[in-house]
């Protein structure tokens, strides 16, 4: 393979998995009804002046599949942190009980469900979307190169390449859609 498709290549490969990364990333925060401590990612609590992440600053565990408990490493932590949850978007007041700070996810209805597949599958497609510019951007640096005097079969076989990388991305992103509408179905 000529050295500059390559390097086209490997450029939209790198796009690609970064849109996986996001997608996976952003169907972890949708909450399914079960407890995932993956929801707390990004939650900061005052640590002595310093915005700390709360895994930082305490033990995060999951009893059981519809509660998170986390416990401070230093009790006076308790009410920082209780602020810290009720303060964030994640949708559950916490139940402090002197030790520990408990998170409990009520069940979710079946109307619910249908609205958080629709919200994992609307992520999806944007990912897809920009999988598909990804696509695109090299197809058309590929025809750019053509006039600079690449041969025409070098730069076929390199919209191939291009085809057949967006293709496995693709189906990643439906792989990922697949599960996470499995996850949020199960009850």
């Amino acid at each position: 393979m000529d050295e500059k498709v390559k390097s086209f290549i490997d450029s939209a490969s790198e796009d690609m998995e970064a849109t996986i990364m996001y997608l996976d990333d952003t169907l972890a925060h949708i909450r399914a009804g079960k407890a995932s401590v993956r929801i707390l990612d990004g939650i900061m609590v005052d640590y002595y002046g310093a915005m700390t992440p709360l895994d930082q600053v305490s033990n995060i565990t999951v009893p059981d599949a519809r509660t998170i408990q986390i416990q401070p490493w230093e009790k006076k932590m308790l009410t920082t942190i209780e602020r810290a949850l009720q303060n964030s978007n994640i949708g559950i007041t916490p139940a402090n009980n002197g030790e520990v700070v408990r998170l409990c996810f009520p069940p979710v209805t079946e109307e619910r469900r249908k609205e958080l597949v629709k919200q994992s599958n609307s992520a999806g497609e944007e990912a897809k979307v920009s999988i598909r510019n990804t696509r695109r951007d090299i197809i058309d640096k590929l025809k750019k190169e053509v006039k600079n005097g690449m041969p025409e079969d070098v730069e076929k076989d390199g919209e191939a390449e291009a085809q057949k990388i967006h293709d496995t991305y693709i189906r990643k992103i439906e792989e990922l859609l697949d599960a996470k509408e499995k996850e949020i179905m199960t009850i």
